[in-house]
């Protein structure tokens, strides 16, 4: 799966927030039918100053692995909340470049929209990817939102600082704690949140993602092989389905 490359990855802090501010502009979140067929979930673990990432490719709406990919890369940018993109990305496009298909959809453990500068980790891939793109967060990175109904499905507005719906906290199992989403890239709150309920089998995250979390954090614990690249522009051959 190709990816455009739009910046460098080795960059100060400092000037990532500058270019998330400048990239925020190329987004799109007008989408009337994405055709959704397959999904991926990407997420990434930690371990030994290394970071291990995993993308699981699912059937959809049938929620059917159709394939799975590892990496890993020595660590690059520390831990800065807000600008997770810059830690995870290069991993993960590494797994998503190894792909022999093109999912039609993907989401991340992470923001969308509901960023400090709106452009999380699922915006920043979403928009290199050139894939629709949800985020999909365990916890609030910023703006406020209240408690959802107990049932599943039910959910608030995820509101910034300036009162406009970013995305929303949903309740995806009964009386289970809800998750954050909001859009990444070419899709509405609205489409996200019905392809984030169709897709958890019974379980609080959607089962692509909760399967490449699970990927990662055994690639991390070596219970699982996953191909190490070079730089953050790597070539297809450097990476490898596993």
């Amino acid at each position: 799966m190709e990816y455009r490359r739009l910046h460098p990855w080795d960059i100060t802090p400092a000037k990532a927030r500058r270019l998330q501010e400048r990239l925020r502009s190329q987004l799109i979140f007008a989408n009337p039918s994405p055709r959704v067929r397959s999904v991926a979930g990407a997420d990434a673990a930690y371990d030994g100053g290394k970071s291990y990432g995993a993308v699981v490719v699912f059937s959809y709406p049938e929620l059917e692995i159709l394939e799975q990919s590892l990496a890993v890369r020595e660590d690059s940018f520390p831990y800065i909340p807000g600008l997770l993109s810059f830690r995870e990305g290069p991993v993960l496009l590494d797994c998503f470049s190894a792909l022999g298909s093109e999912p039609d959809l993907l989401i991340f453990d992470g923001q969308g929209v509901a960023h400090p500068r709106g452009f999380g980790l699922a915006s920043h891939l979403g928009l290199l990817l050139d894939r629709p793109a949800i985020g999909c967060a365990k916890h609030r990175l910023c703006g406020r939102a209240g408690e959802p109904g107990k049932a599943r499905g039910s959910w608030t507005p995820l509101l910034d600082p300036e009162g406009r719906a970013s995305g929303c906290a949903l309740r995806t199992r009964d009386n289970v704690r809800p998750v954050f989403i909001s859009p990444g890239h070419k899709i509405t709150l609205e489409q996200c949140r019905k392809i984030i309920l169709a897709a958890c089998a019974g379980f609080r995250l959607p089962e692509p993602l909760r399967r490449a979390h699970g990927a990662a954090s055994a690639a991390a614990d070596g219970k699982a092989k996953a191909v190490e690249a070079r730089s953050a522009y790597s070539p297809r051959k450097r990476s490898s389905n596993c």
